[in-house]
């Protein structure tokens, strides 16, 4: 059984960067509420529950099958569907909207499942690139409610690499003329297609771009129909320019060791009693697997299997059917080990 697009309304609700009069998370539900075996399964950036984002790993016959898990799926603050610039009234709408951490999200998401659908437990986050942001922050900020996570290209901490990487949308962004520091009136046609352009490069590894797969086995006749269409069309058709700058900021600013442990990473990880899967591609431009060995090095028990495939990131978000598998074959196993 899957239900609609529920909204779920927090009234006055603090966040890191201020407060929301009403915040409201958005989700959806899969399976039996009555099965303890809870899955959560949260969003990444550019995923909206409205669009089936979380569909390649949901279904019958996939790895979580709503026959056997109770699965809840999470939109993000600030992806349009949970409260976010582009939905939210004044005085906190638009430019004005407040900073969102990843401890908000989860904090909110929390409050669904125990307050309102009753969950005492969760078996298991699961989360791919800002999903898998969640995922690390779950068993941080609740420790002794999750028991499993699984992180697919993603990271504990946001590496200064990364922040770096997403500075260039974000100022491709801000500096368009059509933006209007967050003040603009209609969509910012240049700022978001800036944005899109800028962030394509780092979706896939550089491997994928020499065998020419932007073409998509003859969906696009040339790179530039590519950019345009999958790039700045889907950005432009699905999202809100605010909305894409406040995301990215709790992306920037992600950090497990700020929750607790006064910044201290390395003990922030080895305080994780949850048993983890940690799952990067092998060409991640930006959450590459040799940050993932060294945090798998400081958890306390997790396993790392790297994705074997030219897809880069997107290779972990259902972009390529034999990564599916992978991961979808590693996730099996790991939710039926002891």
């Amino acid at each position: 059984m899957q239900t609609p697009i529920q909204y779920h309304h927090h009234g006055r609700f603090k966040v890191a960067g201020g407060v929301l009069p009403d915040a409201v998370t958005a989700y959806q539900t899969y399976g039996d509420p009555n099965n303890e075996r809870v899955i959560v399964f949260p969003t990444c950036y550019g995923a909206k529950l409205a669009l089936g984002s979380q569909d390649y790993l949901i279904g019958e016959g996939k790895v979580l099958d709503p026959s056997r898990y109770f699965i809840v799926t999470f939109a993000l603050f600030c992806n349009g569907e949970s409260s976010s610039p582009s939905n939210t009234p004044s005085p906190y709408g638009g430019a004005y909207f407040p900073f969102i951490s990843y401890e908000d999200n989860i904090r909110a998401q929390h409050t669904v499942l125990t307050k309102h659908l009753g969950v005492r437990k969760v078996f298991c986050v699961v989360g791919f690139s800002m999903g898998g942001q969640q995922a690390y922050h779950w068993p941080v900020v609740f420790p002794d409610f999750v028991e499993r996570f699984v992180a697919i290209c993603t990271s504990a901490r946001t590496s200064p690499h990364n922040q770096c990487f997403l500075e260039g949308p974000k100022s491709a962004m801000l500096a368009s003329k059509d933006f209007a520091d967050g003040h603009y009136e209609s969509t910012p046609q240049h700022g978001i297609r800036a944005f899109g352009r800028v962030y394509s490069a780092w979706a896939y590894g550089q491997t994928w771009f020499r065998e020419h797969k932007y073409l998509m086995d003859g969906e696009y006749p040339d790179l530039n129909s590519f950019l345009r269409e999958r790039w700045e069309g889907r950005f432009i058709q699905y999202w809100d320019a605010n909305d894409m700058i406040a995301l990215l900021k709790t992306w920037q600013n992600g950090d497990i060791s700020i929750v607790r442990d006064g910044g201290d990473y390395e003990k922030a990880l080895k305080s994780i009693k949850a048993k983890g899967l940690i799952m990067p591609s092998k060409t991640d431009l930006y959450f590459p697997p040799e940050d993932s060995a060294v945090e798998v090095s400081h958890l306390k028990d997790a396993t790392l299997h790297v994705i074997p495939t030219v897809w880069g990131h997107v290779a972990g978000g259902g972009a390529n059917p034999p990564d599916v598998a992978f991961i979808s074959g590693k996730i099996e196993d790991f939710l039926q080990a002891p």
